[in-house]
């Protein structure tokens, strides 16, 4: 396993039901990034219909798992050599819609997230995720997903943690209507803030790549980051109406050495698991 290895988050606005024209986005970015270098791109929530909650509109750009987008990712991860995690349209089996996102890797099979917990207008379109927990195995180390919302409940990036995680990649499309106020004085969302302290509290480094811009009256915040295992932000967060990508350079041996922060300060092992504990429901694949 190589130790030291580029990653890339991108940020853009995916136009509404262009379902086409965004996968060109898609692969436009993929190519650029693995040009400059980098081993794991990760893209916005919904890149390939746009964050988009039209219920007419959506399931016709709804795709099944191993569809169009699967063969278009898996050719650029094949050809370029690249880990790819990207956010999607999903139909299941029963024509449900999941707010899903797909891994692949070179020589691996996809790994597929859904979504576990919906964000308001969300819950009228959208069957929330039944796949659990997700982690992949991958020649960059353990990459655990999550979709935007889901990093609002703490139990999403510990339990990943806990469950051998040492990348979180987090595709998103963050919106307003959670916190008092978008962005506090220094410019940061609150989504953004709530990244790097869970980053430093699970010792386990995050890429999030969010949506920008917005029409149709959805005002998209954009604000991707990278954040390293200590909660520093190493790269972003990007503007609101920026598009573009960021990149940051990983250790793995200095992501898993950050779960040892002194000989007497190591967080996992000072878990009070005598009084409290955590299930969880996650599949290695």
């Amino acid at each position: 396993m190589s130790n030291a290895f580029q990653v890339s988050a991108v940020q853009f606005g995916a136009r509404h039901l262009a379902v086409e024209e965004n996968r060109r986005t898609v692969e436009a970015f993929v190519r650029a990034e693995a040009a400059h270098g980098s081993r794991l791109v990760v893209l916005p929530e919904l890149a390939i219909s746009g964050y988009c909650l039209d219920p007419q509109g959506l399931p016709a750009c709804a795709e099944p798992a191993d569809g169009p987008t699967a063969a278009l990712l898996r050719g650029l991860s094949e050809k370029l050599g690249v880990v790819i995690v990207c956010g999607f349209c999903e139909r299941g089996p029963a024509g449900e819609l999941f707010n899903s996102a797909i891994l692949v890797r070179p020589g691996g099979s996809d790994v597929i997230y859904r979504k576990l917990h919906l964000f308001d207008q969300e819950k009228k379109i959208f069957t929330p995720g039944d796949l659990g927990l997700v982690l992949a195995e991958t020649d960059l180390g353990c990459i655990g997903i999550c979709v935007c919302y889901d990093l609002r409940f703490v139990e999403v990036a510990r339990g990943l943690s806990l469950a051998g995680a040492d990348i979180l990649a987090i595709p998103t499309a963050w919106v307003g209507g959670f916190d008092r106020v978008s962005h506090d004085a220094s410019g940061y969302i609150g989504q953004a803030r709530g990244a790097l302290v869970q980053a430093n509290l699970d010792q386990l480094p995050m890429i999030c790549a969010s949506q920008s811009g917005g029409d149709q009256g959805l005002r998209l915040l954009g604000s991707s980051l990278i954040a390293d295992a200590h909660g520093t932000c190493v790269g972003g967060p990007m503007g609101r109406d920026d598009t573009g990508s960021l990149r940051a350079t990983f250790d793995i041996a200095e992501i898993r050495a950050a779960r040892v922060r002194s000989p007497l300060v190591r967080p996992r092992e000072d878990r009070r698991t005598d009084v409290y504990g955590l299930t969880i429901g996650s599949r290695r694949l």
